[in-house]
């Protein structure tokens, strides 16, 4: 079965002529009547009365021109939807990336890039796990993302067919609330254990810091107070008091600024860590093109 057989059969149902609807089709007569024996082939009866003028459809024929009517009308809004589809598609870019990148490091990196989405552009944030970005981006579901990056963070993404470009460098701070004073509530390095609001293992700023802990010569005593999936939330409760945290400097910087948070400990117990751009080697649509040779280039 080929569409143009169904058009070609609406039309000679309409012209009740072969010789007008293969003009009105713009193919050759004998062509068009070749395409008509191909239908009732596929059909396995008799569509048409052939010999008589004019063209008379048969019973069987009757009662398929509605079903090709509608298969027609159908498939024509189908690919104009397609098309459509396709066209918003071209204008609009998906980046994964992590909660807390989205808020900070993303959020900055937004305001740049947001002249050269245009009238029409649009640029979708999908927020998820380590896990979860690495797997949006290997299954084709982002055309970017943005990743934590160090030595101990493994990011199972094949160099083969995937890229990257350093967008920032940023560093985990022990803080919390700071008094009246601008001194920290809770302090490191003394003999008592400081309680601890800690990120839980599933995340990759958890991993980092567990690590940077564990091998660290000069380790604090902490008193694992609470632990939560979520950035944000160790940042507010941080900035109630009930504890240190090692939060993103991106994240903390105004409030350290403000006096609101302070530091809980010496330079050695921060932790560096870089933030990637990734994106497949393959082709991608001209927006998002667009936007990675801007940061390219930046």
């Amino acid at each position: 079965m080929q569409l143009k057989w169904l058009e070609d059969f609406i039309a000679l149902a309409h012209e009740r002529s072969f010789t007008r609807a293969a003009e009105l089709r713009h193919v050759t007569h004998p062509a068009f009547g070749r395409r008509i024996r191909a239908l009732e082939a596929w059909a396995g009866t008799a569509l048409v009365e052939h010999g008589g003028t004019p063209v008379r459809l048969t019973p069987a024929g009757q009662a398929f021109l509605e079903t090709a009517e509608q298969t027609a009308r159908g498939l024509a809004q189908s690919h104009e939807e397609l098309q459509a589809l396709a066209g918003r598609q071209a204008r609009t870019v998906t980046l994964a990336t992590g909660r807390t990148l989205a808020r900070t490091l993303v959020a900055d990196w937004l305001v740049r890039l947001a002249p050269l989405l245009g009238q029409d552009g649009e640029l979708r944030i999908r927020t998820g796990s380590l896990a979860e970005t690495v797997d949006g981006l290997q299954r084709g579901e982002a055309d970017f993302a943005i990743l934590y990056h160090h030595p101990t963070l493994v990011v199972p993404l094949d160099a083969r067919q995937f890229q990257h470009l350093t967008l920032a460098s940023d560093r985990l701070v022990p803080v919390a609330r700071a008094d009246a004073q601008g001194a920290p509530l809770h302090a490191l390095g003394g003999d008592a254990p400081v309680p601890h609001v800690a990120y839980a293992h599933t995340l990759a700023l958890g991993r980092l810091l567990e690590d940077h802990l564990a091998h660290h010569p000069a380790r604090p005593r902490l008193r694992r107070l609470l632990e939560c999936d979520s950035p944000d939330a160790n940042y507010e409760y941080t900035l109630q008091g009930l504890g240190v945290a090692w939060l993103p400097w991106s994240m903390v910087h105004a409030d350290c600024q403000a006096g609101r948070l302070a530091s809980a400990g010496d330079r050695s117990l921060e932790l560096k860590f870089d933030v990637r751009l990734y994106r497949p080697k393959r082709r991608l649509g001209p927006l998002a093109e667009t936007l990675w040779g801007a940061m390219a280039r930046r």
